[in-house]
């Protein structure tokens, strides 16, 4: 491994979605966004919706990154992903009515408000991913 790249592994529950070196890596957390550049302080971190921006040699890759885990090892980072897509896997039909369904749910108030809140940020992050196809 190049001594300026880490080692990136996202895994999601049907697949690898991604391994490879990166020089920088950003995400959001349950706390905010966080920034990972190679030799980062060991930690864990859970992963909250948002861009997963992952910064090769040939130019950033970004996806949509729905929950999660990750653990940051100095130049290795894993993250385990509850979902993550690439902008052209995402269907934008399927993510317009899952928007519309959760907007219901929330101004219904008839459901788990947390989880229609959760869906609406899904459903917002694959909107936003497509536009950048």
């Amino acid at each position: 491994m190049a001594e300026n790249k880490m080692m990136v592994r996202v895994i999601a529950p049907e697949r690898v979605f991604y391994e490879g070196e990166a020089s920088f890596l950003e995400f959001n957390t349950i706390e905010g966004i966080i920034g990972l550049y190679p030799k980062h302080i060991p930690m864990t971190v859970v992963v909250a919706p948002g861009v997963l921006k992952i910064r090769e040699d040939g130019g950033d890759k970004e996806a949509a990154l729905h929950s999660g885990f990750a653990e940051i090892l100095g130049d290795s980072v894993t993250i385990l992903a509850e979902s993550v897509e690439w902008p052209d896997e995402i269907d934008i039909h399927r993510a317009e009515e899952a928007k519309i369904r959760a907007e219901r749910r929330i101004h219904d108030n008839s459901q788990d408000i947390d989880r229609a809140e959760l869906a609406l940020k899904r459903a917002l992050l694959r909107l936003e991913m497509t536009k950048k196809v």
